[in-house]
């Protein structure tokens, strides 16, 4: 895949989840799976958004509600897991479905279609379950979200705590995806080139990020969400 095309895309993903909260990793899976197969998009985007979110978690770590997050991850760590070795098994016309419905369902809940709210006490089940949806449909920051809002998190809180769950989730998907091949010594080139990428968008979305308002940031996140159906049915197409 064309050096260009991958810093535009990364630089965009960290551009979105920096200042709307989410929304940038699924932008660029839905991106990269038009040009290849999903499961090769999901294992490509990974690494880079793993260093995306360290960096994110590493600037709000002071932040970072640990009652929340520590419970969320231990969850979404093996869910992550055995989402990504249900990845190998799946079609490709499966899994792009699933990125379509996620989507819809991320934009659904922007427009108050459908809130889900979560228990607090179920921290470590939703993690289990968002960390599978993680692995194989890459649309898990949209759910974690609805997770957060529900426990009250706003703000550097929310960024920061989204980052630190992200962390876990990616970790554990790595892992599946590396033990089915899809994660290569050939695929980190690329990756590396999409986590520079993300990380110059994180600066600049950070910088930007200070500037707007909470009335701006909902209406670049439902522009995102409208962006990443669009994407997926094309894709399904």
């Amino acid at each position: 895949m064309e050096i260009g095309l991958l810093l535009v895309l990364g630089w965009v993903a960290g551009w979105l989840t920096t200042v709307a909260g989410l929304g940038g990793g699924v932008f660029l899976i839905l991106a990269l799976s038009l040009r290849m197969s999903p499961a090769e998009a999901l294992a490509l985007s990974s690494p880079a958004l793993l260093i995306g979110n360290l960096h994110r978690l590493a600037a709000g770590r002071d932040e970072v509600d640990r009652r929340i997050a520590v419970p969320f991850a231990l969850g979404a760590l093996p869910g992550s897991a055995l989402g990504g070795l249900l990845v190998l098994a799946m079609p490709p016309a499966v899994l792009q479905l699933l990125l379509v419905l996620t989507s819809a369902l991320a934009l659904a809940r922007a427009l108050g279609w459908w809130l889900p709210r979560p228990p607090a006490a179920a921290l470590v089940p939703a993690g289990a379950a968002i960390g599978a949806m993680a692995a194989t449909t890459g649309g898990a920051g949209l759910a974690l979200g609805a997770v957060l809002q529900s426990a009250g998190l706003t703000g550097a809180a929310y960024v920061a705590t989204a980052a630190a769950a992200a962390v876990a989730m990616h970790v554990g998907r790595i892992a599946a995806y590396g033990l089915g091949g899809l994660v290569t010594s050939e695929t980190m080139v690329p990756s590396a080139v999409l986590a520079v990428a993300i990380l110059a968008g994180n600066l600049a979305g950070g910088c930007f990020r200070k500037r707007l308002s909470a009335r701006a940031g909902a209406r670049i996140e439902l522009g995102v969400l409208f962006a990443c159906v669009a994407l997926a049915l094309f894709g399904l197409a």
